[in-house]
């Protein structure tokens, strides 16, 4: 400590010459030649100076051979700041303050013990960033499950330092046997991902999707860390459609084949060649996956892009939103706002693991919590009836919707080859692991819509509404047994069952990404480079979804998906 303290004091007393080096005279000319009479340091330089730099701004032939650590130490020293001439109105603090540079080595040494105090309290790095608490940020994301850190990610990816970003997850503050997300619909999910849908977005997002884990090594491998795997299985989807449904599920393989997925349509005759253990007496039509579809591990994904998302900068903060500061700006005309009436949001209040409330200035904020967006939307006043102006009196038509997972083991099932299999009913199954072991489920009817207050399964539902399906369609299913169960959130878009995303029409810095309604986990990626594209863009560049974004639900336009699961 006391040779880094000397150090410290040496670096900031006698360095009185700050330095910024650089390499090429025409770097040196783009930021520091600006002088009226059109000349720049450059021009002035010694006929040897110009042996050694070309007017290029290249080192030449000659500086090459000779000496070019030599030449480059000369280059750094002639184009110090002193040389440069300084912005208007720019005062060397320096030079107007006796006591500058003892200043200076007393805020290098404050930074090093608050980065000490921080590894004191903060051993496991359980806290990534500048402070164990940001009060201020360039970009809030609001929910750190697959949507809230594919976003992150992206954003990070593109800007580095370039802005800070944190990521406020609450289920970091619930410890369910030290199962960090264990509430969480990302890691309850069953990690479908196909490109069989109606839409053409979401087509095109699930495409990109299969993409971005194909190569998710490269994307998300942090130096020092073993490479992310996220186990895909690519056994494909097996949509299976009654006669009634036949010609929709036709229509469907016909974009999706333009869109380039990969997937053959199956007759009953052809579909019990391929799978003879699968009942077609129903079925008149089949559309399989051929390539890019199957499932994962959430769980990898989500673990692998938060680790790359931190590696990048991005800080993630545990604690639960409880509410936002609404301050009434003058200075900003709202379209449906009279002047003087428009509140700007900046601030938001969070309640961390330790119950202490503590707020958080950004300038930008995403919600991306999940199936409690429409509860974080609350906090803004979204969905206050009172509110006359503006768009604030629309709800946000996000809600939790509790869905049940049963694994279950069957002697004789299905091999190794079975697809993700949708039934004609709804209800869907697949292989879990290399043992006779599957997992199942089905969305239930409106009147069939169980309690969110909890994650109890209902067994009963199950046996009810469950296995009739699965025995009729593959006979070894009569003989099975329920293993195990869990339950978990979507975030419900009862709307139209799709992505919401995009400025809220009523705030010019709130940005949403919730909704998803099952599908969030498939589509993870290409939301996160859409939001990113959004804020730091100001448009889309690369998949268009416009037809997803927040402003539809107040005109009432729907994006609704057919043969949805």
């Amino acid at each position: 400590m006391k040779n880094h303290l000397l150090s410290v004091l040496s670096r900031s007393l006698f360095y009185k010459h700050r330095i910024i080096p650089c390499v090429y005279e025409s770097i040196s000319v783009r930021h520091f030649s600006h002088k009226k009479d059109g000349s720049n340091p450059g021009d002035q330089e010694s006929s040897n100076d110009k042996d050694r730099i070309s007017t290029s701004g290249q080192p030449t032939q000659e500086s090459k051979v000779s000496d070019p650590h030599k030449a480059l130490k000369e280059t750094t020293n002639r184009y110090s700041f002193n040389d440069a001439e300084a912005p208007s109105g720019y005062v060397d603090p320096a030079k107007t303050d006796e006591h500058y540079h003892i200043k200076r080595a007393m805020r290098i040494l404050k930074l090093d013990f608050q980065k000490l105090w921080r590894n004191v309290q903060d051993p496991e790095s359980r806290y990534q960033g500048n402070t164990l608490f940001p009060t201020h940020v360039d970009i809030l994301i609001i929910g750190g499950g697959a949507i809230g850190s594919s976003i992150a990610y992206f954003i990070k990816e593109k800007v580095l330092d370039g802005c800070r970003v944190a990521v406020v997850d609450r289920d970091f503050t619930v410890n369910y046997d030290l199962d960090e997300y264990a509430r969480a619909s990302t890691t309850l999910s069953v990690g479908g991902l196909r490109q069989q849908f109606s839409l053409r977005e979401n087509i095109e997002m699930s495409l990109f999707g299969a993409e971005f884990l194909r190569n998710i090594k490269h994307h998300c491998h942090v130096i020092g860390e073993d490479e992310p795997d996220v186990n895909f299985t690519p056994n494909g989807y097996l949509f299976c459609a009654s006669q009634d449904g036949a010609a929709t599920l036709e229509k469907n393989h016909q974009l999706q084949k333009e869109l380039g997925a990969k997937n053959v349509l199956l007759g009953p005759e052809q579909l019990k060649a391929k799978f003879p253990w699968l009942n077609t007496d129903d079925i008149a039509l089949a559309c399989l996956g051929l390539e890019k579809e199957g499932w994962f591990d959430p769980w990898l994904y989500l673990n692998a892009v938060k680790k790359k998302a931190i590696s990048l900068g991005a800080e993630y903060v545990r604690g639960e939103v409880v509410d936002f500061l609404r301050r009434r700006n003058n200075q900003v005309h709202y379209e449906g706002y009279d002047d003087g009436e428009y509140h700007s949001v900046n601030e938001c209040v969070v309640r961390d693991e330790k119950g202490e409330l503590k707020t958080i200035t950004f300038a930008i904020c995403v919600i991306a919590a999940g199936a409690y967006s429409g509860q974080v939307a609350r906090m803004l006043k979204i969905g206050d009836k009172n509110q006359e102006q503006g768009f604030l009196f629309v709800p946000l038509p996000v809600e939790p919707r509790k869905r049940y997972v049963y694994c279950f083991e069957s002697p004789r099932g299905p091999g190794v080859n079975t697809p993700m299999v949708i039934d004609t009913t709804g209800t869907y199954f697949r292989r879990e692991g290399l043992g006779n072991y599957y997992i199942c489920g089905k969305s239930p009817t409106p009147e069939q819509e169980p309690p969110v207050d909890n994650l109890d399964v209902d067994y009963e539902y199950f046996n009810e509404n469950v296995w009739p399906h699965l025995a009729h369609r593959v006979k070894a299913f009569e003989e099975l047994k329920v293993s195990n169960a869990w339950a978990g959130y979507y975030d419900f878009n009862y709307f139209d069952e799709n992505a919401i995303i995009g400025l809220h029409p009523s705030y010019h810095n709130i940005h949403f990404a919730t909704g998803f309604s099952g599908h969030g986990i498939q589509q993870a990626p290409a939301i996160g480079r859409a939001v990113s594209e959004l804020i730091l863009d100001a448009e889309f560049k690369t998949i268009d979804l416009s037809r997803f974004l927040l402003e539809r639900v107040a005109r009432r336009q729907e994006a609704r998906e057919v043969n949805i699961v």
